[in-house]
């Protein structure tokens, strides 16, 4: 099995070749999405904050009633 070894200079143009397809997002594109993460994380700490609570005074009643 011979493998095609590729020079530096051919390597580096490969890499700005490849490179230069890559589409970039636009400043609002990443605010918005950066926005959608951080209220999502949010709304995620919300949801499990209630059912810690719920599971914790669940199992404080059921602990209080047979204890």
């Amino acid at each position: 099995m011979a493998t095609k070894t590729t020079n530096p200079l051919q390597f580096i143009q490969q890499v700005r070749s490849e490179v230069s397809k890559v589409v970039w997002p636009t400043r609002r594109e990443v605010l918005l999405t950066t926005g959608m993460v951080v209220a999502m994380a949010g709304l995620l700490a919300i949801f499990f904050s209630l059912v810690d609570w719920a599971i914790r005074s669940g199992l404080a009643g059921v602990l209080t009633f047979f204890g």
